[in-house]
């Protein structure tokens, strides 16, 4: 890590925590995973530029809606590091994960009218269900919950046995 004096508009690691709300821990998470950076005052105390603070912002509110944090990585290594990114700078972020995020509230809609259905039905059984997956026939397409994966197909509930 590159070393640096320390100024009046660096944070410390504590300082950094205090104010967003993050472990101390996670932000070591963040930096070894090239998330945010630092550099290292005289002492070797780890020191962050004040735009760390929205950086932190935006991975915890992208990890809220399910984006992975390699993606976020590959967002942040997108924005500006000489300047506190602006509103043009999020807005591109924001318009390349604009699908993505689309696809996730879709599934969530589905998820809940599908649970909804099934606790109104009791059974609770992805295998057994009349309605949502007549006679397993989903297990034949692989593993896992097929009907909430993206890009697959609902179940046909016209197929009730």
């Amino acid at each position: 890590m590159p070393r640096a004096e320390t100024t009046f508009h660096e944070l410390t690691v504590g300082r950094v925590a205090e104010r967003s709300g993050v472990s101390v821990s996670a932000l070591h998470f963040y930096e070894a995973n090239g998330l945010i950076t630092s550099t290292r005052s005289a002492g070797n105390q780890r020191r962050y530029s004040r735009d760390t603070l929205r950086r932190v912002a935006f991975i915890r509110a992208s990890q809220r809606v399910g984006i992975p944090l390699a993606d976020i990585r590959q967002a942040l290594d997108g924005l500006p590091q000489a300047r506190t990114p602006n509103a043009e700078d999020w807005s591109r972020v924001a318009e390349r994960w604009r699908e993505r995020l689309d696809e996730n509230i879709d599934q969530l809609i589905r998820l809940r009218e599908d649970l909804a259905s099934c606790i109104g039905c009791g059974c609770l059984s992805m295998t057994a269900c009349r309605l949502t997956n007549n006679n397993d026939r989903l297990s034949s397409e692989g593993p896992g919950a097929r009907r909430l994966m993206p890009g697959t197909p609902r179940a046909d509930v016209a197929e009730q046995a």
